[in-house]
């Protein structure tokens, strides 16, 4: 039963991930006037296809991607509707439009998580637990944490992130305390360790609950789809900058082992990955790397500023190496997930 349930969740989860960014390509292609020729889910051999008027709708064997083929989306078209002789504004926008929809659903989904907590968190400080290494440092109950190593924390979300990133037990920061701000300097916290070898921090203080209304509600969702966001550009940083070993990247294996173990806590906890891997997906699209939707937008912005088409030949070449790249990656994380996975 728990593996029927991983695999129900785990193919509604990409699945919605990756409709709902084809869909973003598929809608603004249309609504834009050029032609589509394929709008497939999944990728490899298809299952299952039907074509209406121009377009062919295919669900493909395995759920881990998905596209949407648009005429001369990678060569000059003469044809009428196609992508290449579309405004670039147009082209832009469709580009755009996958990534801008995983965003949008990144925040419906947090508003759905948001709802469903019993109280809002606030960044205030209520109280501290027996022992607490916090109000020892000088950290006190009706303090507001407006900042944490240097870094603006917006929500509560934003302290336990930053929390987890801390490399000595301690961390400098910012309230506001009876209307004036105020420095607080290695602000200790106790070290635990946990049964899988790994070790943490305990958060000792709990914080004040506010008004659960619609616009509450609505604040605290937005606040923490853009906690998700910058905590997805701090890990990326942190790869960059050593602080995370690369092993540690998860592709689509791990994500499975982690929605199984997610499962099994709930609904809840299910929405806020399902936030994360759609706020995740919107951003990594973004970035300005070949192969990806950010990519093809730098060409994309280079020709609106200069006027100037670059050649698709060369353009193509380009993204046939990140795509290569891509793919190497993809085979590097998955091997790194299944090694994890044999280990234990």
């Amino acid at each position: 039963m728990e593996i029927i349930i991983t695999v129900i969740a785990s193919v509604l989860i990409f699945g919605l991930v990756i409709f709902i960014h084809e869909s973003g390509h598929f809608l603004t292609a249309k609504l834009s006037g050029i032609k589509v020729n394929e709008f497939a889910l999944g990728m490899g051999p298809k299952l299952i296809s039907k074509r209406k008027n121009e377009t062919l709708y295919s669900l493909r064997a395995f759920p881990i991607g998905g596209y949407v083929s648009m005429e001369g989306e990678d060569e000059d078209s003469d044809e009428i509707g196609s992508f290449s002789r579309a405004p670039v504004s147009n082209r832009i926008l469709v580009v755009a439009a996958g990534a801008i929809m995983n965003l949008l659903l990144g925040f419906i989904v947090m508003f759905a998580y948001t709802a469903s907590e019993e109280a809002l968190a606030t960044r205030t400080v209520g109280g501290f637990y027996e022992g607490s290494y916090t109000e020892q440092s000088g950290l006190e109950a009706g303090d507001t944490i407006i900042a944490m190593n240097g870094r603006r924390m917006f929500s509560a979300d934003d302290i336990s992130y930053e929390l987890a990133r801390v490399q000595n037990a301690s961390a400098d920061i910012t309230v506001l305390r009876g209307g004036e701000r105020v420095e607080l300097e290695d602000v200790s916290f106790e070290r635990v360790e946990y049964e899988d070898g790994t070790s943490g921090i305990r958060i000792d203080f709990y914080v004040l609950a506010e008004e659960k209304t619609f616009a509450n509600i609505l604040k605290q969702s937005f606040l923490g789809a853009v906690a998700m966001g910058r905590q997805i550009f701090l890990s990326l940083f942190d790869l960059i900058t050593g602080n995370v070993a690369v092993n540690q990247l998860a592709g689509p294996v791990g994500i499975v082992t982690i929605i199984s173990t997610v499962s099994s806590y709930g609904i809840r906890p299910l929405l806020s990955l399902l936030a994360l891997l759609t706020i995740n997906l919107g951003i990594f699209n973004l970035l300005p790397l070949p192969a990806l939707d950010g990519g093809r937008l730098v060409f994309l912005l280079f020709e609106a500023v200069t006027k100037k088409r670059l050649n698709p030949k060369y353009e193509g070449i380009v993204h046939l190496v990140g795509f290569a790249l891509l793919i190497g990656l993809m085979i590097f994380v998955t091997f790194n997930d299944v090694s994890r996975l044999f280990a234990g």
